[in-house]
């Protein structure tokens, strides 16, 4: 039998579950610790703050609702000094603000309750993207407008600004330049990007796409390089 490909990436070293519920944190903490050397958690914003500071997670696992703050606001935080993964857990089903969570850097965005192999499968599959985007890979750099895109180096400058992408987006940006020239369905992006068939592949490709091109394009609100594709998908346009 054939290995699994999940299986040849190393599993994470530490993980942090932010989580008010006492009962449902530790459930996360052990369904997560088969999967990694070390689950540290934190049941407000405080702790997390101090765990995230103290620790360096490379996935952290928030809820929304905790005592002292919305977890939007640690979300927030963490987008502005790093690109780990951070999947939102959370019993909330809002569709606009689940987009709103979405397009506020997180990566993805599970439903409470949650079954331990989704759980698993959906951590695995974000560490497995966040591996893949920090490898060294021999690509080109493309200029465009002012908006300097080096895959290689993981480096995207607009106008003289350098622009932070998310591992998510890294990967969504990789998956087109590959095919580029091509038009890709969601199906498609969502299948080599988030590689899992959990989830709502539609709504999480379009805030992502969203997302990238505010970053890569000289003017997000007339895309050159993403193009849309109607009743299709997207096509990413490499300049001559």
């Amino acid at each position: 039998m054939a290995r699994s490909p999940i299986a040849e990436w190393p599993d994470p070293d530490t993980l942090l579950v932010v989580e008010d519920d006492d009962a449902l944190r530790e459930t996360l903490a052990q369904t997560l610790g088969t999967m990694c050397r070390q689950v540290r958690t934190a049941s407000s914003l405080a702790e997390a703050v101090r765990e995230c500071a103290q620790v360096s997670p490379q996935l952290v696992l928030l809820d929304l609702g905790l005592p002292d703050g919305d977890g939007s606001e640690l979300l927030r935080q963490l987008r502005g000094v790093t690109d780990v993964p951070i999947i939102v857990l959370s019993g909330r089903d809002d569709e606009d603000e689940k987009v709103a969570i979405l397009d506020a850097g997180a990566d993805d965005f599970i439903s409470k309750p949650c079954g331990a192999a989704e759980l698993q499968a959906r951590v695995r599959g974000q560490i497995r993207r966040a591996a893949i985007s920090h490898a060294s890979r021999a690509w080109s750099v493309l200029t465009v407008d002012g908006v300097e895109i080096d895959l290689q180096q993981q480096r995207v400058v607009r106008r003289g600004e350098l622009q932070r992408l998310t591992p998510t987006e890294w990967s969504l940006l990789r998956a087109l330049v590959l095919h580029a020239g091509r038009p890709m369905s969601p199906r498609q992006l969502w299948d080599i990007v988030w590689d899992r068939e959990f989830g709502d592949f539609a709504t999480h490709v379009r805030v992502h796409i969203t997302h990238l091109r505010r970053k890569i394009e000289p003017d997000a609100s007339m895309p050159r390089l993403i193009i849309t594709e109607p009743g299709v998908g997207y096509r990413f346009n490499a300049p001559s």
